[in-house]
């Protein structure tokens, strides 16, 4: 015979100051395991979410990112009529050939400046980015000195918005508009011209990357399988797809960290778990003598009080999550391993978060209350009827 859920409920109820004080330690435990999680998850679907499906990005063989690429002038001019490339309406290639620095730039959050990403493109770049509007101003105009920054980086740093100017190179660079793309990644750049950008940094030769787009798909692999097999190319191709991907490792540190924590804060939330179990079988010793009396097994106490510790950790979890979900939407920003800059993006709650929270939250409450629930299960009859 099983014990109603109604029992336990009512157990919890009366002791609803302990039960509270129990379930918001499970609850911070469980808030901080989802927050890590909230903070990879929105990297890597910003991350995972960007790149053209047809873009091929060419660099240097051996380099991992494109600021540490050194693609020559003449390689590009070698691949960029190769069979695969599609053209644009002028039936020029959609080839670009771009370079990529980082400046130093104060931040809301960090005004001590946080490096990002500066990327000299030529029209058939800002062409390639298709998907990109502008939400204020306009497009930079080559030759001059202008930038045209992502929506993230105008939100998060206040040099560079519209009417501001930015210094690096050897001048200022007029902020003229600012453009928003689906592509999460692209939203943490700032666009200028390629050769004015190239003459500032003495790199008219030696530039960054190329960036490709292919007719098709068959194009698409095939003209990769090209790229890399020329040896007189020397150089990495790859999906860009797959380069923004490969950037998500740089929330695998933030996960480790925060999993330790929440291990850490889980074994104090288990010991609370486990001194409010102990203290309620404590409490309720004639109560368990007399469902035993009543014909209740030691099997049924041993799962009455264990779905009990359950419910305490269930609602600790739904703490938990509630007070992580404010952070869902917020738009932060994270160094990258790969590319030494920042890239911004916002936290994700994912439905996969609250259930992993979720379980989190009932293994404390099932490690807490197994000892506790073995105790009131072996208590004889006539011995909790005494102590009661």
């Amino acid at each position: 015979m099983i014990l109603p859920l109604s029992y336990n409920l009512r157990n919890l109820a009366v002791r609803r100051t302990t039960t509270l004080m129990t379930a918001l330690g499970i609850g911070l435990t469980v808030a901080v395991l989802a927050a890590s999680f909230a903070l990879v998850d929105g990297l890597r679907l910003a991350l995972e979410a960007s790149g053209h499906p047809l873009h091929v990005l060419v660099t240097r063989k051996g380099a991992d990112s494109e600021l540490v690429s050194n693609f020559e002038r003449r390689v590009f001019n070698d691949l960029k009529f190769k069979p695969g490339i599609a053209r644009n309406a002028k039936g020029e290639p959609l080839a670009s050939l771009e370079v990529v620095t980082a400046i130093n730039l104060a931040s809301i959050e960090f005004p001590e400046g946080a490096n990002v990403t500066v990327r000299g493109v030529t029209p058939i770049g800002v062409e390639l980015r298709d998907d990109a509007r502008l939400v204020e101003g306009r497009w930079f105009t080559p030759g001059r000195r202008e930038a045209t920054v992502g929506r993230l980086i105008a939100q998060r740093y206040p040099e560079a918005r519209p009417g501001r100017k930015l210094r690096f190179g050897r001048g200022e660079w007029e902020v003229v508009g600012v453009y928003d793309s689906p592509q999460m990644a692209r939203n943490s750049e700032i666009l200028v011209d390629l050769n004015q950008v190239a003459a500032d940094f003495g790199r008219e030769e030696v530039l960054s990357s190329a960036l490709l787009r292919a007719t098709d798909e068959v194009a698409h692999q095939a003209l990769i399988n090209e790229l890399e097999a020329d040896p007189r190319l020397n150089v990495r191709a790859r999906s860009e797809k797959e380069y923004y991907a490969q950037q998500t490792s740089s929330g695998d540190l933030i996960r480790y960290l925060g999993t330790v924590v929440a291990a850490i804060m889980a074994v104090g939330s288990c010991f609370a778990a486990m001194n409010t179990m102990y203290a309620a079988v404590a409490r309720r010793s004639r109560e368990i003598g007399t469902l035993r009396v009543l014909g209740y097994s030691r099997a049924a106490i041993l799962a009455s009080f264990l779905l009990e510790s359950l419910l305490l950790a269930a609602l600790g979890g739904v703490l938990g999550i509630l007070l992580v979900l404010p952070v869902n939407g917020l738009t932060t920003g994270i160094g990258s391993f790969t590319t030494f800059t920042e890239i911004a993006f916002q936290l994700r709650i994912t439905p996969q978060t609250m259930a992993a929270s979720l379980v989190f939250a009932l293994l404390m409450g099932g490690a807490g209350g197994l000892l506790p629930a073995w105790q009131a299960a072996r208590k004889e009859i006539l011995t909790a009827l005494r102590e009661g």
